[in-house]
């Protein structure tokens, strides 16, 4: 049932007419007749009765005339509501993260966005994994990968480079690594579902394999290895940064090859109505990112 078709109804019963229901609408007579002809076709029913010089309901008519009213108030109440959220931060936001990146890096966003955003509530999910943002109902995801979903709306939001990464007292045992293929001669950390650690050399990309007694599906489970002295680590900088600045972990930067670069990217199912509540998490996330005149964002 349209509520365009019912607003026809109510402008007839109250101005006895079609004509002076079309003259409180705003719209052409002919309107009016194919509006409440397809609610009578919808309803089964004759809903008014015409002579050449009036118009009244029929008993049907008469019957749904409470009901078209009280549609007629709950959609004006649903459209007031809705226009006075529009412009504020509210409802729930449903958003997906990498989960350490979400740990360390959304998870302090959070206290301070809730206070500032009091109708505001969050629904986090932290993965690994590629989870299917439309079917989950996510406002928005925030992805360290390649998009491959064609379909969705991805908005670069700040480089985050990979790294590669070991604790003191493994580079103190193990010695410093300076060219790629020091590597082999090392304990390298394989992430599932990154058999090969990719490396741009001279322009070039090139693939690299390593071998290690450790592996995980988690990067966390990785960063928490490459910690307790397991092995070199390929990381992003965002999810190493702490462990960095504590001296958890050291940077390695060799001088042959860099690690494959990355960006940090917010993903719509859409990009039409974006709700009020995933632009400001956004604003928060951005500002965090690339403060501090963006040193945050660079391991140089």
């Amino acid at each position: 049932m349209q509520i365009s078709d019912v607003e026809v109804f109510a402008a007839i019963a109250e101005s006895e007419s079609l004509s002076g229901a079309a003259r409180r609408l705003g719209v052409a007579p002919m309107t009016v007749s194919r509006r409440l002809a397809a609610l009578e076709a919808e309803l089964g029913v004759r809903m008014v009765q015409r002579t050449t010089r009036s118009v009244s309901l029929t008993a049907e008519g008469e019957a749904f005339l409470p009901f078209a009213q009280t549609l007629l108030d709950t959609s004006e109440a649903a459209k007031v509501t809705l226009k006075a959220s529009a412009g504020t931060a509210s409802g729930i936001l449903k958003l997906t993260a990498p989960t350490v990146f979400g740990q360390t890096v959304i998870m302090p966003l959070i206290p301070q966005l809730l206070a500032d955003h009091p109708r505001l509530q969050i629904d986090l999910v932290l993965s690994d994994s590629i989870v299917d943002i439309v079917s989950l109902g996510i406002d928005v995801a925030i992805r360290i990968a390649t998009l491959r979903d064609s379909e969705l709306v991805a908005r670069p939001l700040a480089p985050n480079p990979r790294v590669l990464c070991a604790s003191p007292g493994y580079l103190a045992q193990q010695g410093v690594p300076t060219v790629l293929d020091d590597l082999r001669g090392h304990r390298c950390i394989a992430l599932h579902g990154m058999p090969h650690w990719p490396f741009v050399r001279d322009g070039e990309p090139v693939g690299f394999k390593g071998q290690s007694p450790f592996a995980a599906n988690s990067v966390e489970a990785v960063r928490t290895a490459s910690k307790l002295g397991l092995g070199i680590a390929l990381l992003t900088y965002w999810d190493v940064r702490d462990d960095i600045e504590s001296n958890s972990l050291q940077l390695i930067e060799l001088a042959d090859a860099t690690p494959e670069p990355l960006f940090i990217s917010a993903v719509f199912p859409t990009r039409r109505q974006v709700p009020q509540r995933v632009h400001a998490f956004l604003e928060r996330l951005e500002a965090s990112l690339n403060g501090s005149g963006g040193d945050d964002a660079s391991p140089g």
